[in-house]
């Protein structure tokens, strides 16, 4: 798998070792790791910092003092996060039907200690091409909301029932304009939603979660 630039692999564990093993192992793969000792203390810096911008992977112990890791995911996934962050649990074997149970519920996956290195890491990669497309969506869903946010509301009027199909000459009586003037408006949103017809514009707005798919 190609390397994802940018990437950061966080680090949460109270086990010392463990931080250190793992961000060793990390470095021999050039992958970028910052480690944490606690739940709190890795909340404290998502709360100094905002959501990360770049891709990432939260390596996270399920098992340590304070605020336990299954409770760090299920706060994550409130605030939205696990989809720009994928979690890769790090278990004992006790707790692998726990771990098993967090992945149906969204985490990624889990590697029960002492785990493969070579296994770890593929799984890592894979959890970081994840967030880079996730934030690729999100990205592109935020340019598509750009461009939505320029429209006039007669604009936006015309866009809707261009999309249903309607003709112009029906747009024009339902919302009591010429058919010239709904051809002007057709083509000013055309323009800046950046589309060529009718159907691409509704595949745009529906890939982007705009438009519903009834």
């Amino acid at each position: 798998m190609e390397p994802v630039p940018n990437a950061i692999v966080y680090i949460v564990d109270d086990d010392t070792d463990v931080r250190e093993a793992l961000a060793w192992l990390l470095r021999s793969r050039r992958l970028l790791s910052e480690s944490f000792d606690s739940a709190e203390s890795f909340e404290a810096m998502l709360a100094e910092r905002g959501p990360a911008r770049s891709p990432c992977c939260l390596l996270l112990d399920v098992r340590m003092g304070g605020k336990s890791g299954l409770t760090l995911f299920d706060d994550l996934k409130a605030q939205g996060l696990i989809g720009r962050m994928p979690v890769i649990f790090l278990t004992g074997h006790a707790d692998v039907p726990t771990a098993v149970d967090t992945v149906k519920r969204g985490a990624f996956d889990f590697c029960e200690k002492p785990f493969s290195d070579n296994g770890l890491v593929d799984r890592i990669e894979q959890a970081l091409a994840v967030s880079a497309q996730w934030l690729e969506g999100e990205a592109q869903q935020e340019v598509v909301r750009t461009r939505l946010s320029e429209l006039t509301e007669r604009e936006r009027a015309v866009m809707g029932l261009v999309i249903e199909g309607v003709p112009n000459k029906l747009i024009a009586d339902q919302l009591d304009i010429s058919v010239r003037t709904v051809e002007v408006h057709r083509a000013r949103v055309f323009d800046k939603m950046q589309v060529k017809s009718a159907v691409e514009l509704a595949n745009l707005l529906r890939a982007h979660g705009q438009l519903s798919e009834s």
